[in-house]
């Protein structure tokens, strides 16, 4: 491993975990719950607090939903009125975090309203500066599971994702956060050199949202930004229960559970590693209505390893003071992408979509 040493670039960071929100729960509701978690953690000196994907709602895409009964999921976001930092629900939060002190990452349903008057939906987030008093980072999530079309088979489990949202095509835009970090080196005329720079400026941080965390080709694009921090939240279903109450064929609800948690961990805790960054990741968890939704909210090392877990399916904050500077260990050895890709050998990643199998012998 390399000896390199860097100055600690230390940060307060929280995990915001949501336990389950119901149809019948009010957004007044919610948004005092996820208030009451950010004076938590300014009780706790943090300086970032993550929530989960779709914040401030249940997880709709479950349900076929059209007309009114659909739109009042989506925050109104129109250039022209301010933005989504003036949608009548997400700026209590923003408001809120700005006299906290503290940045915000947050999950919401986009309604982003064109120049001729019609809408796009996506499955966003958001990064709002707590220093700079404004959104600096925007993330549309680009891996949408589910279908188009509702399931018809009595019972049947639905993940409408890809019929509510449009895929992101925002990229994977990292960017940096100022105000985490005190004595944050700084742009000058005095440096032109990138190796004076490294590990040193404000935290570089990446966003992405649920199913996106499943993809290496994600967190490698951040990764070659300097990716230090991602944050992402999520609403990850537990099993997939039916009308009966049978969960997935071969697993009983505790087993189907289990695998659905190692799997998301072992997406945070691989890409992590492969990136050498940290990262914090969120869940709305517990049962909305009787649907089951996994936990794992972790917050995990460069070297891969979760540092701090959630330990309820409820509303509960998850804290760790992490060292940015620990992601330079593996970024200047067995992860210095500058020393050791290939990227004339990886055609067939963006040749490609699906599998071509050699011929059959």
């Amino acid at each position: 491993m390399s000896s390199v040493k860097l100055a600690p670039r230390l940060v307060t960071v929280a995990a915001c975990q949501l336990g389950p929100i119901h149809l019948s729960d009010s957004r007044q509701d919610v948004l005092k719950r996820m208030c009451l978690l950010l004076d938590q953690c300014a009780k706790e000196g943090v300086k970032l607090a993550v929530f989960p994907e779709l914040a401030f709602t249940t997880f709709f895409p479950r349900y076929f939903l059209e007309g009114k009964n659909l739109d009042q999921y989506f925050e109104i976001e129109n250039p022209s009125e301010g933005g989504i930092e003036q949608s009548a629900n997400v700026k209590p939060l923003l408001d809120h975090a700005k006299s906290l002190g503290i940045d915000v990452y947050v999950g919401y349903a986009e309604r982003s309203i064109q120049s001729d008057g019609s809408h796009i939906d996506y499955n966003s987030s958001l990064y709002y500066s707590s220093q700079e008093g404004k959104v600096i980072g925007k993330y549309r999530k680009v891996h949408l599971p589910g279908s188009v079309e509702p399931h018809t088979e009595p019972g049947s489990f639905q993940q409408l994702e890809k019929r509510y949202f449009r895929n992101g095509d925002l990229g994977f835009p990292a960017f940096r956060a100022p105000g985490l970090v005190n004595g944050a080196l700084k742009k000058s005329r005095d440096i032109s050199d990138a190796s004076q720079t490294a590990g040193k400026g404000d935290p570089i941080i990446g966003m992405l949202i649920c199913n996106d965390r499943r993809w290496a080709e994600a967190w490698r694009v951040y990764g070659l930004q300097g990716l230090e921090l991602m944050c992402c939240g999520y609403n990850t279903t537990a099993f997939r229960s039916t009308s009966t109450g049978h969960p997935v064929p071969g697993l009983s609800p505790e087993a189907a559970e289990e695998e659905m948690t190692f799997h998301h961990k072992l997406s945070c805790q691989g890409n992590s590693y492969m990136n050498a960054c940290f990262s914090i990741n969120v869940a709305k968890t517990g049962s909305e209505d009787g649907h089951p939704l996994i936990g794992g909210t972790i917050i995990v090392h460069p070297l891969g390893h979760i540092i701090k877990e959630a330990k309820t399916k409820e509303d509960e904050i998850v804290v760790a003071t992490i060292d940015l500077a620990d992601c330079r260990q593996l970024k200047t050895s067995v992860f210095a992408f500058e020393k050791h890709r290939k990227p004339e050998s990886y055609h067939s990643i963006i040749e490609r979509t699906g599998p071509i199998e050699p011929e059959l012998l």
